[in-house]
């Protein structure tokens, strides 16, 4: 660890303020995270990944196309093997997951919040015999996003209100003992797809509402606050 520098609580004093301002314009995830880095804890944060899906088409459409559209035939093929070798007269359920990509948040707020991460989809695949004599086939999934927060030296962040942050600055306050880089992950609600359907996979996550800002419980676990 290196010695801090006035400078260093300067700066310190200038994040805190402006991860608090974050609620006021709306970015309460990145605000939330941002506090936690501030506050040295070191302590992992747990991603509202449901709130994630539902704020970032983009990352829907990963998770939609990637993850199961790019896996499903496969998956198909292996449960109804295994349904198949067990007799192919009783529920057989398989766990699959998809391999993990790196990406990155398109969403403003999710941008600033957690920017690049890693996701990937956990799932059960489940086959029962269907009264017609065909195995009825679909998939339970969870989605699963994960990083560390830190702060990249060379890079630099806009705030909404036009402030600039230089990741340098923010990275040196972990160095120095102002602050501490944390582990961060979430698993979203389980969704349900039709694999016996010729429709395209649809992540419809509900609008989980955002009452209470930054300290509402919904936004992820009370300790971590």
């Amino acid at each position: 660890m290196e010695d801090p520098a006035p400078q260093d609580l300067w700066f310190h004093a200038r994040a805190l303020a402006i991860a608090t301002a974050g609620d006021g314009v709306g970015e309460n995830a990145a605000s939330r995270n941002m506090l936690h880095y501030l506050h040295a804890t070191g302590e992992p944060l747990n991603l509202d990944v449901d709130r994630i899906l539902h704020d970032d088409p983009t990352f829907r459409a990963q998770v939609e196309a990637n993850h199961i559209a790019g896996n499903q035939e496969a998956w198909r093929k292996q449960a109804l093997d295994a349904f198949a070798q067990a007799g192919g007269d009783k529920t057989v359920v398989i766990p699959v997951e998809s391999d993990h990509e790196g990406q990155s948040f398109r969403s403003d707020e999710w941008f600033h919040a957690v920017g690049a991460h890693e996701q990937n989809i956990s799932d059960m695949v489940t086959v029962s015999p269907g009264a017609d004599g065909k195995p009825k086939v679909s998939l339970d999934y969870q989605v699963n996003v994960w990083d560390r927060y830190n702060w990249d030296e060379g890079k630099s962040t806009t705030f909404p209100d036009g402030t600039v942050i230089r990741d340098d600055e923010m990275g040196r306050l972990h160095k120095v003992g102002f602050a501490q880089e944390f582990d961060m992950r979430g698993s979203s609600s389980t969704f349900g797809h039709d694999m016996n359907s010729d429709s395209a996979p649809a992540v419809n996550p509900s609008d989980p509402g955002r009452d209470g800002g930054r300290g509402d419980v919904s936004r992820g676990d009370e300790e971590n606050r």
